[in-house]
């Protein structure tokens, strides 16, 4: 299987303060996949709906895994156990489980019915909740994981030299979006890491708007938030352009905002915590003109997830900073009715400070 994996499967019971017999993610079909899944395994092709990976102590796995998947799963070195109907799943799962006294399980990934069909099946094994040590795990990327982020993010920044190029009076916001989504993949991505946002004017003022039927016009903002998904890794970007000559207001809401996000990287190092730099962001953007008007967290992890869930720049955020954690940092500013400015770029916690993943100008671009 490798040794990284190896690795990798370790440092998850490591982190457990009550370290069970074994570990086992169960998946259950589109959309109830456990990511750590993959995370555990290393396969980046499959669904493998209705698969289970059992996780030793040692480092070592087995993998439960359907006849339609079994070719793929045959790609790693693992105990690959293949099922071709339920009975035989379950009578795998039970020799597997057999003298076994605590099992841990993602509780945070995991149905509810998958969880009563243990309680059911096991009810003198103790179950406990591993979710907790699975954050904490894969908020820390090895150099694996560092370097199929860096390639998503490189896909994102030549995306985002040919958007310019793309404006034209009249275009839909879907257009932009299938445009953006299509070059993606054209450059290597496997897909989109999320569903692209590409919004015009007035509706760059939603945060989470994605892309509808209104059409371009001189002197819109164009705010494109977008990510490339590359063998299960993700990338986050966004870049706010005007269409036409930018008026003097549009101007100082980009600068604010990208002085904000330098407020937010000059913060950036190992034992800082993540409501820290949030909160400088804040307060910076509330001493202009545009206070309130940034109604968000400043950034959140990323990784075999958009949103890994562990660190993040927000309110409440105790969390620590460590070398190579990989996150976004996105400040911005929405005013209802008129339009928004966002400026997203991934970053990875160096030794002393961050290194920039995404590389793409900040500056306000008037196309």
């Amino acid at each position: 299987m490798g040794r990284r994996l190896e690795k990798r499967i370790r440092k998850i019971f490591d982190n457990i303060k009550q370290k069970p017999d074994i570990i086992i993610v169960k998946n259950s079909s589109e959309p109830f996949i456990d990511k750590n899944f993959f995370y555990l395994t290393g396969l980046d092709q499959g669904l493998f709906e209705g698969s289970t990976v059992i996780c030793h102590q040692d480092g070592k796995i087995d993998l439960i895994v359907s006849e339609l998947e079994s070719e793929i799963a045959r790609k790693i070195k693992a105990n690959i156990l293949v099922y071709k109907n339920k009975k035989e799943y379950n009578k795998y799962l039970l020799d597997s489980l057999k003298d076994i006294k605590e099992v841990g399980l993602n509780y945070s990934g995991i149905l509810q019915r998958d969880f009563l069909f243990f309680k059911k099946k096991f009810p003198k094994t103790k179950l406990i909740d591993v979710a907790d040590s699975f954050a904490k795990t894969r908020a820390v990327k090895d150099d694996a994981e560092i370097k199929k982020i860096k390639k998503a993010t490189k896909i994102t920044d030549e995306v985002i030299k040919e958007i310019p190029g793309m404006l034209h009076e009249g275009l839909h916001e879907y257009e932009l979006a299938a445009e953006i989504n299509y070059l993606m993949q054209k450059k290597g991505a496997d897909g989109p890491a999320f569903d692209t946002i590409s919004s015009f004017g007035r509706n760059t003022a939603m945060p989470h708007y994605t892309h509808g039927s209104t059409r371009l016009k001189k002197g819109d903002f164009v705010l494109c938030d977008f990510g490339a998904c590359y063998k299960r890794y993700n990338s986050d970007i966004t870049r706010t352009f005007v269409f036409g000559k930018a008026s003097e207001k549009q101007k100082r809401i980009h600068k604010t905002v990208l002085d904000a996000q330098k407020v937010g990287l000059k913060m950036i190092k190992p034992g800082v915590k993540g409501e820290t730099v949030h909160k400088k962001v804040d307060d910076f953007i509330n001493k202009t003109e545009f206070k309130g008007c940034f109604i968000h967290s400043t950034g959140h992890s990323l990784g075999i997830a958009v949103h890994d869930d562990y660190i993040g720049f927000k309110p409440g955020s105790e969390k620590i900073l460590q070398e190579n954690m990989v996150l976004t940092v996105e400040p911005g500013i929405y005013i209802s009715g008129y339009g928004g400015v966002r400026i997203e770029d991934d970053i990875i916690v160096t030794k002393n400070g961050f290194e920039f993943l995404t590389r793409s100008p900040r500056d306000l671009i008037e196309v």
